[in-house]
């Protein structure tokens, strides 16, 4: 059984910064593709970020230079480090894992198979 658990989110002023956690139990993280996601009241549910178990690393171009996507393996965790926040990356964050571990550059939440609670991030401005 696959479970994933987020912390970290907040509020914070326009600008500041965040560390999201997302914390892996039946999966694990170093054999594992894993994604960041969000979603915005009234919105779809959004590719944030992803790592594959080869540790490639993408990113949607709204969040490239201002989030980094990595894993600690022996804490079997992965992080979402968002710099430079703005407002419209207010939204509740999820982390997610495929059911094929060796998943590769996929964005669509629908591939994904197990996903965490979420952590509500709010930017101020």
């Amino acid at each position: 059984q696959v479970q994933l658990v987020e912390s970290g989110g907040g509020l914070v002023q326009a600008g500041g910064s965040l560390r999201l956690s997302c914390a892996a139990s039946g999966r694990t993280v170093a054999s594992s593709a894993m994604g960041w996601f969000r979603q915005a009241p009234g919105k779809q549910r959004e590719f944030v970020a992803g790592i594959s178990r080869s540790a490639s690393i993408y990113y949607a171009p709204s969040v490239k230079a201002r989030f980094t996507v990595s894993r600690d393996n022996l804490k079997n965790t992965v992080y979402l480090q968002m710099n430079s926040l703005k407002p419209e990356d207010t939204a509740v964050y999820y982390c997610a894992a495929p059911k094929t571990p060796g998943l590769i550059g996929t964005t669509l939440p629908i591939r994904y198979d197990y996903w965490g609670q979420g952590t509500q991030v709010t930017v101020s401005s």
